[in-house]
């Protein structure tokens, strides 16, 4: 699963766009001192209202003016990995930093004062919106700038011998994908993991530096600020996950013991039990988050062939990157919606350079809050990307939609709106309805074909969920100092047991970090956002297929060319940040809750034929 990210120390919730990949610097004059009264109030007069609104305005002011410049810094550097741009990142992180700081010391001077509501949610975003803060002394936002660049940069770099030569993470995870040897899969698995020990001590460092910025800022810890960013209480909302994930707990345990005992049909008892947790280098992903690379080990013993490939489809159409782009351009315009700038095809990093290091995690970019929207892909032509296009652009034609609200309002409802709106476009982009559609597909398959569809899906929705949980719940724990340096790494594994029911092919080195290879762990970008996306996506999905007068069953349900629905999603994107986010759910769903059980309407079949499945199984795991 290819997702977005951000990759500098200070990108936070402020305007210039979730997905930017951008942060925000200050100018010499500003870092030396310059901000005017309004934004620096330093006497010990009771603030008033109107001192309140007058410094939203200029911090506002400041962001906006400096937020361009920023952004096209960290474009060059995640298109053009080289020491001279990790310096200029690394520079104006720790100037935004700063400035980061600033603003919100400066917003909590307010927090005892009545204002309007707009600008009580700008104070507080201003006070939220940091990712990783640093302490307001010298030199402190510049060493936190550069560990996270150098992090960020490890990881995107990293290579690892195999077979005789240097590999990538690319190639590497095309192997992985497709080999079923086990020693194989295990080689791969952990040859990714050498190049993360060397981010553990900078990582130590790191949580130590952004904690201190974060109690300075009047949180416990760096994990209690990123969970107050939800319009709840930080343990009301660890305790909504948690209700969240026992929704569909019981589906996930289903779905892992019907693959298990594949598995160990497959490999038998010496290679995975047939009980117990699930060896994750046998799951045909690298962080085991996805697990559809393995269809074809676990696909039903009977009627468990497609009659298509999307892969083999795209190719034998001529699909192209550029072609797959335009692909997921013509949904949104489907719907009523524009079409993407020129500049997008002229700017936008649709290929992987063969000239250059470059980050190719794919993400989605706003350089200038307005219309330099991008995306950053290293496209290939298959099904992944086919899905991931859709999704990359959710977050342009999301950031496109707010672009006219107020600069600290450019952002989702909350992050995990960010990651949906396109999780929710894929899901109709991935049915047989949606290809025939677009001419990939003569005839939509019948009934005989929906488990198979079904359970290719659940092996990407479903197995995400509870790592969508733990690498958060990981990192919560490192925050708050639970878990120690030295710990690390066995947290990390006792994540995956509890939650996925997964375990590494073999013993961990004394000195693994493998929380490091995982990109959103050395780019810092907070995690539960995708969780929440997989909850989402699902309710969007199915208010969306109610709203067009769609009848039939809710996996083969399309709203390509609804436009009706497309002005309806529109609205609720138009809103950006300026409300709370149970507000803009029910904007567009008519809920202003949470709810998984579209998740449970969608996989309904499914989880029928599981428990056939499962029948006389031990199903579940020790933790």
């Amino acid at each position: 699963m290819k997702r977005t990210l951000m990759t500098a120390a200070a990108v936070g919730a402020l305007g210039f766009g979730l997905t930017a990949c951008a942060a925000l610097g200050m100018n010499e004059a500003q870092a030396a001192g310059g901000a005017t009264a309004a934004s620096r109030p330093t006497d010990s007069r009771p603030a008033t209202a109107a001192e309140a609104v007058a410094f939203v305005a200029d911090a506002e002011t400041r962001l906006a003016a400096l937020s361009e410049e920023a952004a096209r810094i960290q474009w060059t550097r995640a298109t053009n990995i080289t020491h001279d741009t990790m310096w200029l990142e690394s520079r104006i992180n720790a100037e935004y930093t700063e400035l980061q700081v600033e603003l919100a010391n400066g917003a909590a001077r307010f927090n005892d004062v009545r204002v309007p509501d707009d600008v009580r949610r700008k104070l507080n975003l201003l006070r939220l919106g940091i990712v990783l803060p640093a302490p307001n002394r010298p030199g402190a936002a510049g060493e936190l700038a550069e560990i996270t660049t150098r992090l960020d940069s490890t990881y995107s770099v990293g290579k690892f011998d195999y077979q005789g030569r240097q590999i990538t993470l690319d190639e590497a995870s095309q192997l992985l994908a497709t080999t079923r040897d086990p020693a194989e899969a295990r080689a791969l698995y952990e040859g990714w993991r050498t190049i993360s020990p060397v981010m553990a001590d900078d990582y130590a460092r790191m949580v130590a530096i952004a904690n201190e910025g974060a109690a300075e800022l009047g949180f416990a810890d760096t994990g209690a600020m990123w969970r107050s960013g939800y319009d709840m209480e930080p343990d009301a909302f660890a305790a909504e996950t948690d209700r969240l994930w026992e929704q569909v707990k019981p589906f996930y345990e289903n779905l892992h013991c019907y693959v298990r005992g594949r598995l160990n049909a497959r490999y038998g008892d010496a290679v995975q039990p047939d009980s117990g947790p699930i060896r994750a280098d046998l799951l045909g992903n690298m962080w085991s988050q996805q697990w559809g690379n393995i269809y074809d080990v676990v696909a039903p013993a009977e009627g468990g062939a497609s009659s298509y490939d999307m892969t083999e489809r795209l190719v034998a159409s001529g699909y192209d990157a550029r072609k797959m782009v335009e692909t997921g351009e013509g949904f949104y315009v489907s719907m009523g919606l524009p079409a993407l700038p020129q500049t997008f095809w002229e700017r936008s990093q649709i290929t992987r350079p063969r000239d250059r290091e470059v980050v190719c995690h794919a993400s989605a970019w706003d350089l200038d809050n307005r219309d330099d929207i991008r995306i950053k892909m290293c496209t290939e032509v298959n099904a992944e990307d086919f899905y991931t296009v859709h999704h990359e652009l959710g977050h342009n034609y999301y950031q496109r939609a707010y672009k006219d609200q107020p600069f600290l309002f450019k952002n989702g409802a909350n992050d995990g709106f960010h990651e949906a709106i396109g999780d929710f476009v894929g899901l109709s982009a991935l049915t047989p309805t949606y290809l025939n559609q677009i001419g990939l597909l003569q005839t939509v398959p019948g009934e005989e074909e929906d488990i198979p569809f079904l359970l290719k899906m659940a092996l990407d929705k479903i197995a995400f969920m509870p790592f969508g949980l733990m690498v958060d719940r990981w990192r919560w724990g490192v925050f708050n100092g639970e878990t120690s340096p030295a710990a690390y790494n066995d947290a990390w594994s006792a994540n995956m047991l509890r939650y996925q029911g997964l375990v590494p092919p073999g013993p961990r080195p004394a000195n693994a970090f493998d929380p490091g290879a995982k990109y959103h762990i050395p780019g810092n970008t907070p995690y539960t956002r995708y969780f929440l996306a997989h909850i989402y996506q699902f309710q969007f999905h199915r208010a969306a297929c109610e709203q067009a007068g769609w009848t039939g069953p809710l996996h083969r349900c399309s709203v390509y060319g609804n436009e009706e629905v497309g002005a309806r999603f529109n609205a609720m994107m138009e809103m950006g940040q300026s409300r709370p986010w149970p507000e803009a759910m029910q904007a567009f769903t008519g809920q202003r809750e949470n709810d998984a059980s579209a998740v449970a309407d969608y996989f309904a079949p499914l989880n029928v034929w599981l428990t056939a499945q499962n029948r006389g199984r031990d199903c579940g795991w020790q933790a």
